[in-house]
């Protein structure tokens, strides 16, 4: 083994003083925030759109708390008619089911109708359609109002009212201030402009690493800045797509347990379906650290292979603190990383640092 033989100054073109480093940070900053902005200019346009489609998720899961809730009150009431009119029967047994009971279910699963059930006095509907339609109603006789003072429940008819599940106010979020709808726009405007803007930024930020790198390494930033971005969006797709209804299906069966209906807030909801899609992101970076680390010298592939228990057990703590309390989505988060783990080993054994001025050649 022999020494590789360098000049004296071996990082004479590629280190940086510690003030260049951060006049070239301040650079890279003011370049990404120019973009950010102009991207937020241009996000102005499609704010309302994107109001829209982040309010979807939740929409989506609303529907089908509301559509469950429906189904089990119908369920009730016919359980409740089925135990009345068995006890009426000789045999004690379940009495068959009203023909219009059994519409019901099809017209909350097909035709997505909630109801609302409300209580009427026959004697009352009828003297009211007597008084409206006194042709057609000649001849019928008006029941006496004798029992009013002893009026109970049994004595009222159960009417169902319909309503198209889209039509519901309990979908839609809700604001508290007039300023609060203005901010959401803005705030969907600066997330659109973010998209718009994230090559760019992600092109600043990787000048900023390569700056640090030898120049036959530079080179690789062409490679990381597509597969960053790529990652990125992956990762907060997962998240919009399928971990969001996941959660909001396991919050809402709390709701559900404890008898409290959601009343959902748009500032909080775009509060949460930003965090979590930029925290999948962020996160979906990993091969790309682990790359990055194992370049500047801090680990090496070999251990990388050594500690893969340790870093799984990282990731599934960390997908623990990153996503809300139920496990799904924690899994959906931190299986993912697992096998970007194990790409990472493999991106960085294919792409080895071997521009080290360090490293010894054998010889002769």
């Amino acid at each position: 083994m022999v020494q590789r033989k360098h000049d004296a100054d071996l990082f004479k073109n590629t280190t940086m003083t510690f003030g260049e480093h951060l006049e070239e940070l301040r650079v890279c900053l003011f370049r990404a925030l120019a973009g950010l902005a102009l991207g937020f200019v241009v996000g102005l346009y499609f704010g309302n759109a994107v109001v829209r489609l982040i309010q979807e998720p939740l929409t989506g899961s609303l529907e089908i708390y509301y559509e469950k809730q429906a189904n089990d009150r119908l369920e009730a009431r016919i359980a409740g008619l089925q135990a009345t009119e068995g006890e009426a029967t000789e045999e004690g047994g379940a009495a068959p089911l009203p023909e219009h009971l059994k519409r019901y279910e099809d017209l909350i699963t097909k035709d997505r109708l909630l109801f609302d059930e409300v209580y009427v006095q026959p004697r009352d509907i009828l003297a009211q359609l007597h008084n409206a339609y006194p042709e057609s109603f000649e001849g019928v006789e008006i029941p006496s109002d004798d029992s009013e003072e002893n009026l109970r429940k049994s004595d009222l008819m159960p009417i169902y009212i319909w309503h198209s599940i889209v039509e519901d106010d309990r979908i839609k979020t809700k604001s508290l201030n007039a300023h609060e709808a203005f901010m959401i726009w803005i705030k969907a405007s600066l997330l659109v402009g973010f998209l718009i803007a994230s090559p760019w930024i992600f092109y600043q930020i990787w000048s900023f690493v390569a700056a640090g790198l030898y120049s036959q390494e530079k080179n690789f930033i062409h490679v990381y800045l597509p597969f960053s971005i790529a990652l990125f969006l992956a990762g907060a797709a997962l998240a919009f797509f399928m971990v969001i209804p996941v959660v909001l299906e396991f919050l809402f069966k709390f709701n559900s347990a404890l008898g409290i209906d959601p009343d959902p807030r748009i500032s909080e909801w775009l509060g949460f379906v930003l965090m979590l899609p930029l925290g999948f992101g962020i996160s979906f970076q990993l091969p790309l650290v682990m790359l990055f680390l194992q370049r500047i010298g801090v680990f090496s592939v070999a251990v990388y292979i050594a500690k893969w228990r340790i870093a799984i057990l990282v990731i599934f703590v960390l997908s623990m603190f990153l996503t809300p309390a139920d496990p799904t989505s924690m899994l959906l988060m931190a299986v993912p990383l697992t096998v970007l783990y194990f790409g990472g080993i493999v991106l960085c054994q294919y792409m080895p640092n071997t521009s080290s001025p360090f490293t010894e050649e054998e010889g002769e």
